[in-house]
């Protein structure tokens, strides 16, 4: 190697040391000691979750729950036909194809009926979309805003992006979770995919569905969009609704509320912890909560990516991390039939938090997420079935063989783990 080459690399290596510098990677993170556990059956649970986790705490009537990605995509299509007033989209990711095209047919033709539609789109997660997609959502008379694109008065501004899922119809109906706009979703063979993606999508009516249009108004107005009057509906005839807490995360904020929202869960985890996640790799609270749950007799089990998986390097930095819990007796599956993208979480009898928000590192620190958690039996029993399925189709992984791995599987995973703060 001469010596400018030695010299590209030192610069190189300098300029990425600066840039993880200047984005608070190395800035210690706040660490949460308790000696006493709130548990989910006291009566001060929800308002102390409340204010640990800066929660919105609302009510909501759940109308939907689907875990395929057709049905997702139906109801999404058909209630977007069904707007009579607005219709408010916020997404990360978009590809084009098939689904894209469905999407934007519906979105004109309720544009050119009058209706008004605003979408907000991710920069960084939408661009392999072309300009004449845009182009023509907008000669419909469709707004759309970029979250965070590139802007050289703030250039590191662009690794922080909106990871959330929101379809917000006329103000009365939201949808939410963790599907983007990609045929992807439908199974992709590139990556090895035998099935559609594993993801949820919940539908929501009552109280949170004006809270669910501040949150969006909020990153609408902070990349230029107009607050028109909007469109205000009626009262709505009572309905049944129960207490939801809604769990808005923004990248600028020091102490995470995904983080808050996940520790404050396992430290209160009695009977078990069943956690659905993509890319898994626990902070040190969440990791050391969740070793400590299983250490007092939790039943404990996460079901996570196989190689079916978009992004390699995050899969060998995930199992990297197996060496925490498999030891202990957690349960690590990974997930057969294709791509796990659901993160999804249930503790206990009945509570659930599910959302837009993966157990990473990016989601807890950088990425602006919504999640939701609240009390349910009813859905908990769809959810417990649904995660059930998923162990059963997954692998589990041993200790002995997770020992033996290849030893590039080993140097990608620690390579990773080096920058799982922007995987």
């Amino acid at each position: 190697m001469t010596w400018i080459e030695i010299i590209l690399v030192v610069a190189v290596l300098a300029i990425a040391w600066l840039i993880l510098y200047l984005r608070g990677v190395f800035e210690p993170k706040v660490k949460y000691c308790s000696d006493y556990r709130i548990l989910l059956d006291d009566p001060n649970f929800l308002p102390l979750f409340v204010g640990f986790s800066q929660s919105l705490l609302t009510q909501a009537h759940i109308s939907g729950f689907w875990s395929q990605p057709d049905q997702i995509y139906a109801v999404r299509i058909a209630a977007i036909r069904q707007a009579q007033h607005i219709i408010q989209f916020e997404t990360f990711f978009m590809t084009p194809g098939t689904r894209a095209n469905e999407f934007a047919d519906a979105l004109i033709e309720r544009a050119i009926a009058g209706v008004r539609v605003e979408v907000l789109a991710d920069h960084s997660g939408t661009l392999k979309m072309s300009s004449s997609y845009w182009k023509q959502l907008r000669e419909a008379g469709i707004e759309i805003r970029f979250f965070h694109p590139p802007r050289l008065r703030m250039p590191l501004q662009y690794l922080n992006r909106t990871h959330r899922k929101l379809l917000i119809i006329d103000g009365t109906v939201a949808f939410t979770g963790g599907m983007g706009v990609s045929d992807d979703f439908d199974g992709n063979p590139k990556i090895g995919d035998r099935a559609p993606w594993f993801d949820c999508e919940i539908r929501l009516e009552n109280n949170i569905v004006p809270v669910l249009v501040g949150i969006f108004r909020r990153h609408w107005l902070y990349e230029g969009g107009k607050a028109t009057g909007g469109y205000f509906p009626p009262e709505q005839p009572s309905i049944e609704a129960k207490p939801m807490l809604v769990v808005p995360h923004d990248a600028d904020s020091k102490i995470s509320s995904i983080n808050a929202l996940i520790w404050f869960s396992l430290q209160a985890a009695q009977q078990r912890i069943w956690i659905a996640s993509p890319y898994f790799i626990l902070d040190l609270n969440t990791r050391t909560a969740l070793i400590r749950a299983k250490k007092r007799g939790v039943d404990v089990r996460v079901v996570t990516t196989s190689a079916r998986n978009d992004k390699h390097s995050v899969y060998y930095a995930v199992r990297e991390r197996y060496r925490y819990f498999l030891p202990t007796g957690i349960e690590i599956y990974e997930y057969q039939p294709s791509m796990i993208h659901a993160k999804l979480m249930l503790v206990d009898q009945d509570w659930i938090s599910f959302g837009s928000a993966n157990f990473d590192p990016r989601s807890f620190y950088h990425n602006d997420e919504l999640n939701l958690a609240w009390f349910d039996p009813d859905l908990a029993s769809i959810v417990e079935k649904l995660l059930l399925d998923a162990f059963e189709k997954s692998k589990r992984i041993e200790w002995s063989s997770w020992r033996n791995r290849p030893w590039w599987q080993k140097l990608i995973g620690r390579c990773s783990l080096l920058l799982r703060w922007q995987l």
